[in-house]
């Protein structure tokens, strides 16, 4: 996108993009939106660098309430909300840090809330090759709260499974009570 390009969609609108309050608009969009969608230019392999450790167990690893921002590649509007994340070892652990950072590499980019949870999962699972992996989303999205159905508060729930997250109820439930 271009500061061009930001003029005319201004001038669609109706607006002026010369007066005061939209003079430099089209330049702090077009850094806003190069921001907002940076996931594109990066890779979760080098996010994550070389900070995998040796496991000493193989017990449950769980970070929640990781923030997201993303945008909805359907309406260009933002969604936003909280993801949580759990793995289990097999003979690696990650850095608690690049967690979140995997995070940003998927939800900087156009999404739908759904595909972001299994790239995440599946980028975990090739790095780290875990036992298992679990990411459930929780997000709000602005398509949904400013136009069509306008309903503030809803929340759309999103989880990919992979390993024995997928194959062990058992597993799978103790991940879905710890992170409640």
């Amino acid at each position: 996108m271009d500061e061009e390009s930001v003029r005319k969609q201004l001038t669609c609108i109706g607006e002026d993009p010369n007066r005061e309050g939209l003079k430099k608009t089209p330049e702090r969009f077009v850094k806003a939106w190069a921001y907002i969608n940076s996931g594109y230019s990066m890779d979760p392999k080098e996010v994550v660098n070389d900070a995998l450790y040796e496991a000493e167990d193989s017990n449950m690893v769980i970070v929640k309430d990781i923030d997201f921002f993303s945008t909805c590649e359907h309406h260009l509007l933002p969604f936003f909300g909280k993801i949580h994340i759990g793995y289990i070892p097999n003979k690696k652990i990650i850095g608690l840090s690049k967690l979140p950072r995997i995070v940003e590499v998927y939800s900087r980019r156009l999404q739908v809330q759904e595909r972001m949870c299994s790239e995440i999962a599946d980028a975990i699972m090739e790095i780290l090759k875990p036992q298992g992996v679990a990411v459930v989303a929780e997000g709000i999205h602005t398509c949904m709260v400013v136009r069509g159905v306008e309903k503030v508060n809803s929340k759309t729930i999103s989880s990919a499974m992979r390993g024995s997250f997928l194959e062990k109820s058992d597993t799978r439930r103790e991940f879905l009570s710890l992170i409640k």
